[in-house]
């Protein structure tokens, strides 16, 4: 039970133009608020999702005592286009090819403006693709972005991610339910299967597995159990042409692939004025923390404060992870209040 006001909607956005060519039809942005917007407008923090993640699944770390505090902030979550409440390529006729991050950063900035009266904000907190937002949000707004929070993502999806993403295309494509483009006659469900166990591999770090933490920290009798439980389980639930639509998102991650930067991501990082705190987990094998190290020359006011653990990717969203979970909401309660 919640002790703060929530409340959710849907943002029409008309006929949305995006940057590579194409609309999104009668665009719709689902969103959902945690706290009281305050009189002065300056309490707002942007809480974009996670690849395949919804508002309410997110909603976990935010509470008086979690990471995000509703009782401080006023909390607002956009869904990202093809998560299955704001529009997406599952349900939309002629959906675009490519909606980039850019897309989806300019559409939650007018859900801002004209339907809560926020021009600027005091942070943008996200995780994984939810991260690779809030960089877009500092590097596209640098005067009204104040502080981001970048917990396991990167400014630019580096090649290696790009690799794995590849893998997770081709074989949504390799599935005979495939029409082409990532839409598809039917779900296909083998390709989901192995989709699935393909991410596993990708999700968790090796430490994970030769520690068998599937067994000992989440009680799976098994590999095979917790892979068919944990992870074919879980993206049997999402639409083939979503999770296709939002991975080419992912791919083409870039603050800097735009008019204002050219392509030159030094300049882009250089151009946030916001106070960044890059958050990798020392084992993620998606957003290394060499990539963020790299990043952080050209910030003007950055930190890097690694996540210690071996849960990989998952380190980042430590819902049940007692020491992730304290180490993040200490460093990321700090930078707001700093």
């Amino acid at each position: 039970m919640t002790f703060w006001p929530v409340h959710e909607g849907v943002f029409e956005l008309g006929d949305l133009e995006v940057e590579r060519g194409g609309f999104i039809r009668d665009a719709r942005l689902a969103w959902q608020t945690h706290g009281t917007l305050n009189a002065a407008r300056d309490n707002v923090i942007v809480y974009p999702c996670s690849y395949t993640a919804t508002h309410e699944g997110q909603r976990w770390l935010i509470g008086p005592d979690g990471v995000l505090d509703p009782e401080r902030w006023f909390i607002v979550i956009p869904d990202m286009f093809s998560n299955g409440l704001s529009s997406g390529a599952a349900d939309t006729p002629d959906y675009p090819d490519v909606v980039t991050l850019r897309d989806n950063v300019l559409a939650q900035s007018r859900l801002l403006r004209e339907a809560f009266g926020v021009e600027r904000v005091a942070a943008v907190y996200g995780f994984s693709m939810g991260a690779m937002q809030a960089y877009h949000w500092a590097a596209l707004f640098p005067e009204q972005v104040e502080r981001a929070i970048v917990v396991c993502g990167s400014a630019r999806t580096a090649v290696h991610n790009r690799v794995f993403l590849s893998g997770l295309l081709r074989t949504l494509e390799a599935a005979p339910e495939h029409l082409g483009g990532g839409r598809f006659s039917a779900e296909p469900l083998a390709a989901l299967r192995a989709f699935g166990h393909i991410y596993a591999g990708w999700g968790l770090s090796q430490d994970f597995y030769r520690e068998e933490l599937f067994r000992t920290a989440l009680g799976f009798p098994d590999l095979e159990t917790y892979l068919r439980s944990d992870w074919e389980g879980g993206f049997a639930r999402c639409r083939a042409a979503n999770l296709y639509a939002q991975a080419i998102s992912w791919l083409h991650g870039d603050i800097s692939a735009n008019a204002l930067y050219g392509g030159n991501l030094n300049q882009a990082l250089a151009a946030i004025e916001a106070r960044v705190l890059l958050m990798p987990s020392e084992t993620d094998l998606y957003f290394r923390v060499a990539d963020n190290a790299a990043e952080l020359p050209h910030l003007r006011a950055g930190a890097l404060r690694p996540i210690p653990s071996i849960w990989g990717h998952r380190a980042g969203s430590p819902a049940g992870l007692p020491e992730e979970l304290a180490f993040l909401k200490g460093t990321v309660r700090s930078w707001l209040e700093g």
